[in-house]
Parts: C-alpha cells; structure tokens; sequence
C-alpha cells in the first residue's frame, strides 16, 4: 500500500541479511531505500537482487557515507566488531538524523556469548562514535531476517524500541508498523542492552531448536 510518509532510508549493512530483508519491507510499502556497504560492488548487487523481487522499489546502492548522507533515517545493521571501523566516517552525515541501531553485540555464536560493552550497549557505543547530536534509537533486534526476507509470509511477532528522543522513537514505532509489525516504545536508551541480550537469546534459541524466525509477542496489550 503506498504510503503518505515516504522516507529516504539508508540501511548500513544493508548488504546482509537483516539489513537487506529490512529493505524489501520497506521499499514494498514506498519508502526509498539507499542500500550502504564499504564494498559499491557488494550495494550494487543488492539493489539489483532487490529489484528483481520489486520491480517497482525505489533502491539505490551506495558507500556507506554517500548512503547516510542522502538519508533521512539511517538504520545500522553492521556487525558490532564493525563499529569502530564503520561509524566514525558516518559522524558528519548523520548529524541530528534518526539512527536506528539494531546491533547484537556478540562475541561468538557457538557458544552463544553477548558482550557487555564499556558503555552500556552497543547501541550507546554507537552513539559515543557518531556524536551527541544523533537522534540514536535501538531496535528490531528480535525481527529475524529469515522471515523478513520471506515476503509471501506475514511478519510474526512485535518490535522493541527504546531511545531518549520521544519524536525519533514515534518514527521508527511507525517503520516497524510499516514492516507489518506492532512497535513498543520500552523507555530511554540505556535500556538498549536489555533488547541487544533478548536478541542474543532469540538466536540462541533458533541455533538450540533449528529455527530461523524464532521472535517474541507481548500479551496483554
């Protein structure tokens, strides 16, 4: 369904599978994606993937600093050991834009271990390396990227969001509606790393039960 409130959205990382099946949601609904990745060949490949699925999307692949400077919103989908090399470039072009952070701090897999990192939550980090005046918002870590990608299926369970600023935190609750999913807003950014470990825990139980959409729906509400 076209939308009254399209958005230029940059996904960085969006060359992965989190990233890219958040693209395909969004750019079925009418939001313009600008795919990023340190690698054009990589953002370029994505967009043409994507467009075989959408004909219609609006999608452009780009560098990471090109992607985040043309966008309104900025989502990071890049891994966590890729923060210290990725971020700091997007500094300038993110300045007071929405950014939402949907990294999962993890050290390994197997085992399942989540860091607990010197600020908080990867999440806080990232505000740290991009700059007070970003609106940072974390969320959509228990959103699997499996079933995002899955678009003849309806997108299971709810989304949790927590940030400082109420107006950005509005915004991404409306993106994640837009995905076809319900969003919560869950209190300021320090309690990112209380949604970065649920994260965590969801793969593990995906990896424990050979799963690969394994989410959460809050009841009662």
């Amino acid at each position: 369904m076209p939308l009254m409130r399209r958005k230029r959205i940059a996904i960085i990382g969006g060359t992965g599978q989190e990233g890219f099946g958040l693209a395909l949601r969004w750019a079925r609904v009418g939001h313009r994606i600008l795919i990023g990745s340190r690698s054009p060949h990589r953002a370029e490949d994505a967009t043409r993937r994507l467009l075989s699925l959408i004909p219609s999307a609006q999608v452009q692949g780009l560098p990471n600093e090109q992607a985040a400077a043309q966008a309104e919103i900025v989502v990071l989908t890049i891994p966590y050991s890729a923060q210290g090399g990725i971020l700091p470039a997007l500094r300038e072009a993110v300045r007071g834009k929405i950014v939402v952070d949907v990294t999962v701090p993890l050290l390994s897999k197997r085992p399942l271990v989540v860091d607990r990192p010197a600020a908080g939550s990867a999440a806080e980090r990232a505000k740290q390396l991009l700059g007070e005046e970003v609106q940072l918002v974390s969320g959509f870590h228990t959103v699997s990227g499996y079933l995002l990608s899955r678009l003849d299926e309806p997108l299971e369970g709810d989304v949790l969001i927590c940030g400082d600023a109420e107006e950005a935190k509005q915004e991404v609750i409306a993106l994640a509606q837009d995905l076809g999913a319900r969003g919560f807003n869950v209190g300021p950014l320090r309690n990112a790393g209380v949604l970065e470990h649920l994260g965590g825990l969801l793969i593990g139980l995906n990896l424990l039960y050979k799963r690969r959409a394994i989410g959460i729906k809050l009841t009662g509400i």
